[in-house]
């Protein structure tokens, strides 16, 4: 499609003004991008500009070893990491989380699966939320909805409803600590 040449014609204080249709077309696409380029995202601004602290670094198939000694202790997986810093730095599993823990001799000795989680490097604690399951090396399983480890302390705690599966039999309580 060709565009014809011609001149537009504009009365202003008794002045004519000439375009030419390059010049008028030109401003016609110039305004029209200009126009509909810009876009306002709400939800992307009020995030932006709420003060929300953001995470310094995202990371999809993350996988992070923990060792003490020379020695794995465990080992964290998950679909998506989120490292935040500041003066709490912690890590944030959004959309869940796997451990594996290891003994001295590097033998596994429990699991730990979670929806969400959440962990404080400089304290050393963590924290499981929604769906979480701990099975151990005996086959014994922990299900509950939250559940905190305190490494330095080597404890494990939940005041939250657990449920305890030992082969054939079943434990319910609220709260837990080992």
């Amino acid at each position: 499609m060709r565009i014809k040449n011609y001149k537009v014609k504009i009365k202003k204080c008794g002045k004519e003004l000439f375009f030419s249709s390059s010049v008028f077309c030109l401003f016609n696409f110039s305004f029209l991008i200009g126009f509909t380029s810009c876009q306002t995202d709400i939800p992307t601004i009020n995030l932006l500009d709420s003060g929300k602290d953001l995470p310094a670094e995202t990371m999809k198939g993350a996988e992070i070893l923990y060792s003490d000694s020379a020695q794995v202790k465990m080992k964290l997986t998950g679909p998506q990491l989120d490292r935040y810093e500041g003066e709490k730095p912690h890590i944030i599993f959004p959309k869940g989380v796997n451990i594996l823990f290891y003994d001295d001799s590097m033998h596994l000795s429990s699991t730990l699966k979670a929806d969400y989680g959440i962990r404080y490097e400089s304290e050393g604690k963590m924290e499981a939320k929604k769906n979480v399951e701990v099975v151990n090396i005996k086959g014994e399983k922990l299900n509950t909805e939250h559940l905190q480890l305190d490494e330095a302390k080597n404890r494990i705690f939940t005041d939250e409803f657990v449920k305890i599966t030992h082969g054939d039999e079943v434990i319910y309580g609220d709260g837990l600590e080992s």
